[in-house]
């Protein structure tokens, strides 16, 4: 259970019930009062190195940013919800490039607000609607602070039609396997070798513990997709690779491999990603490999088109031949 070792707040939160409800759970923990939960000046002259230890902070504000982005992926709109950033330390994660703004866990506490507009949304649509509520949070790990993704699952039943979906890399999924989600709910799991996982996704939880929550939540009736990302080109990423598309074969339930759908997405890197990295896990792996990535915009680097076109024919031949009847949805 994540405990914070200060609370950085907007004083605004206390016109709102969740707001009161965090500051009494956190009484006993050192508070500082701020102006604007995305300028705090005192995160943003740290240096890299203490970058671990400033996830260990909590920031409580109102979100003001309301704006839906389209998306042609598994959701029609990107929506801003109830929290950003993380309290795990991916050394991939695209916040941290701006990690003394926003790579740290961020509880926004007008969750009723935020709903609303997206039921209203819903409801003036000609077709169904699915909004990703989780492109820079991860709900599963937020919901152990919050209980915001039980709210929300409860209060989306008000809407007449919908769907909501979001990603995650935990397996805390027990408080929500009970609901009445309607069967309009899709959690998309994030998995990776477990190698990677453990060299590179610092504070997520395990593959088995990722795979074991998947069967349940199948088992509660939710839909599942499964995201194989970001796909890292280690030195041995073919056996890496191929060992998690097995396991994923063995362990998964017959429910689950019923009707799964995957998304695949590479790795994309930066030099302020390395600068970081380097300060603030020295010890850690390098994801920076010359030989196999190119520029891609401003200090922005991907893998080279046959690198990564070599990998993205090796992963299809995989999921053919284990998960022929489960449709990728794209590859990116």
């Amino acid at each position: 259970m994540f405990k914070p070792k200060a609370i950085y707040f907007e004083k605004e939160i206390l016109d709102y019930p969740l707001g009161k409800e965090l500051m009494d759970k956190y009484q006993e923990i050192p508070k500082v009062e701020i102006e604007n939960h995305n300028n705090i000046e005192e995160m943003r002259k740290k240096s890299n190195k203490e970058f671990a230890d400033m996830k260990r902070n909590l920031i409580i504000g109102v979100r003001k940013t309301h704006k839906f982005v389209e998306n042609h992926k598994t959701s029609d709109y990107l929506v801003p919800y109830t929290s950003s950033g993380c309290t795990a330390a991916c050394m991939y994660c695209y916040l941290v490039c701006n990690y003394n703004k926003c790579a740290y866990l961020r509880l926004f506490v007008n969750r009723e607000q935020m709903l609303d507009k997206i039921i209203k949304t819903s409801e003036r649509a000609e077709k169904e609607l699915t909004f990703e509520i989780g492109s820079n949070s991860d709900l599963i790990l937020e919901n152990t602070i919050t209980n915001n993704l039980i709210w929300t699952i409860e209060n989306f039943q008000k809407a007449k039609q919908g769907k909501l979906t979001f990603p995650t890399k935990f397996d805390m999924v027990d408080p929500i396997l009970p609901l009445n989600h309607q069967g309009r709910i899709t959690i998309r799991m994030s998995v990776n070798p477990e190698e990677i996982i453990n060299k590179v996704e610092f504070g997520t939880s395990r593959l088995k513990g990722r795979i074991e929550a998947i069967n349940k939540l199948k088992e509660a009736g939710y839909e599942i997709g499964i995201l194989i990302a970001p796909v890292i080109l280690v030195e041995n990423w073919k056996e890496l690779y191929l060992q998690l598309i097995e396991r994923l074969y063995t362990e998964l339930s017959e429910k689950v491999k019923k009707d799964v759908f995957f998304e695949i997405i590479f790795m994309t890197y930066s030099y302020i990603h390395t600068k970081i990295n380097e300060e603030a896990f020295p010890n850690a792996i390098s994801l920076y490999d010359k030989e196999q990535m190119t520029g891609r915009g401003r200090g922005k680097y991907w893998y080279k088109n046959d690198v990564r076109g070599e990998a993205e024919v090796f992963l299809r031949e995989q999921m053919n031949r284990f998960f022929p009847n489960n449709r990728i949805e794209y590859i990116v």
